[in-house]
């Protein structure tokens, strides 16, 4: 399948607008694959377009009432032609079940021979288990439903409720970009909680029971801590409802921030004593994932080249939100071992700017999830708060997330909003200087006003 380059994104973005996905899996077909039917509601502007999809077999085609040939089908992408104002599209399909950490991932645990699935969406995985305008900016509401074993739990973006025997339905979801959509099934372990009315969970294989139950109590009070942080820090709070983390096995990455039901390597549910810089590391990588619930997932990059903005504001974040919690030492580890891997990787043929051109497609910029992209990033907002002061910094990504919430921006929205908070915060501080001007005042200029006026 080609990849996605970003003109072919901007041209598809300009010709659609996706409104709604309805997925339906139905799980207990057998181990090898199992059924997908994506309906997909969109208004369009043009008349053509294609959808991802990579089935191993396509089933059949309803686009507006009509049957679309399922030969149709090239290469990953299916054309749609004859569109009209509002469309809808109904893909059927039978999916392969992944073995490789992407798409639809089923691990059968060697503990016990129960088997444990989750979505992995992230850069053209999403197509690998259910049909998909795959691409950033094109946002749009979930419901999904899933058939599966009678002792199977579900869990996914939104809160999910088992409706019969084997049957779930999860609730529609807030607008989401398809690289963070996740669903997860199997006979999960879950610990519920709560903390200021967000629902809480854990979750992990029956193999894990013990270890996650001994880690529960810091694993949720972290949650807890890092929520409050947060609401204290942007004013906003968390807006995805349930808050599920579920340890899973055979993970590629450290952690997936998909909105409301964050996925981790089950590594880090630890099986013996472990140090601790080793809490601490799982402390912040906790705190990380809740960071792009407000920067990543409420507001999106419209294209890769913005990775960093993700990335880089969650390792800063991180790194500041974690000290609120009992575990510590998270600038010290920022500056003796963060900055290092970004220092490495800034030394490498494969060095990049922080903020690279928009020229790669969807597969490169996967080369770009490096230590630029994480440390340097962070590195340069740290410099860039303490340029601006916190407070303008603060105000400019609040501002931020008010203007583009559960929609796309680029780095130049974001430098436009920190420009306009500094701006406003200049403003203030001039009619403050003025003020101060008057009959029986000292007419100089405060410590603070010379201050601002020497930055």
């Amino acid at each position: 399948m080609p990849a996605l380059t970003v003109e072919d994104a901007r041209i598809r973005a300009a010709a659609v607008d996706v409104h709604s996905y309805h997925l339906g899996f139905d799980l207990t077909v057998g181990a090898e694959t199992f059924l997908a039917v994506s309906t997909i509601g969109f208004s369009a502007s043009a008349d053509s377009t294609f959808v991802d999809v990579k089935p191993d077999e396509l089933l059949k085609v309803t686009f507006n009432g009509e049957l679309v040939g399922v030969d149709a089908l090239d290469d990953g992408r299916l054309p749609l032609s004859g569109l009209r104002a509002e469309n809808e599209l109904v893909v059927e399909a039978r999916m392969q079940y992944s073995h490789d950490g992407e798409g639809l991932q089923r691990t059968v645990d060697a503990a016990d021979d129960r088997v444990y699935l989750y979505g992995m969406s992230s850069l053209e995985s999403a197509p690998r288990y259910f049909a998909c305008f795959d691409q950033p900016d094109l946002k749009a509401q979930y419901q999904l439903s899933v058939k599966c074993p009678e002792d199977w739990i579900v869990l996914g973006n939104g809160p999910a409720t088992r409706v019969k025997p084997g049957e779930w339905e999860i609730a529609e979801t807030k607008p989401l970009s398809t690289y963070f959509v996740t669903l997860v099934a199997g006979p999960y372990h879950q610990i519920s909680g709560e903390h200021d009315g967000i629902p809480l969970g854990l979750a992990c294989r029956q193999s894990l029971k013990e270890h996650l139950e001994r880690d529960k109590d810091d694993l949720f009070t972290v949650t807890a801590q890092a929520f409050d942080e947060y609401h204290r820090l942007f004013g906003y709070r968390y807006p995805f409802g349930e808050y599920h983390q579920v340890f899973v096995p055979d993970f590629n990455l450290g952690a997936m921030e998909n909105p409301g039901c964050v996925t981790f390597a089950d590594s880090m549910v630890f099986r013996s004593q472990v140090t601790a810089a080793e809490r601490s590391t799982r402390a912040r990588i906790v705190v990380h994932e809740m960071a792009h619930m407000w920067f990543g997932d409420a507001v999106t990059m419209k294209w890769w080249n913005d990775l960093w903005l993700n990335e880089s504001f969650a390792e800063y974040m991180a790194h500041r939100v974690s000290n609120v919690t009992e575990h510590v030492g998270h600038w010290t580890d920022f500056a003796f071992v963060r900055k290092w891997w970004g220092l490495q990787a800034d030394q490498r043929s494969s060095t990049h700017a922080v903020a690279p051109d928009a020229v790669k497609d969807a597969r490169e910029s996967l080369d770009d999830f490096d230590g630029i992209s994480y440390a340097k990033g962070a590195a340069v907002l740290k410099q860039l708060v303490t340029y601006l002061g916190d407070e303008v910094f603060l105000e400019g990504v609040n501002a931020h997330i008010d203007a583009h919430e559960f929609g796309n921006a680029d780095l130049r929205e974001f430098i436009d909003t920190l420009t306009e908070g500094r701006r406003r915060r200049s403003a203030e501080l001039d009619r403050a200087m003025v003020a101060d001007v008057r009959p029986g005042h000292d007419p100089r200029p405060s410590q603070q006003h010379r201050d601002h006026l020497a930055a």
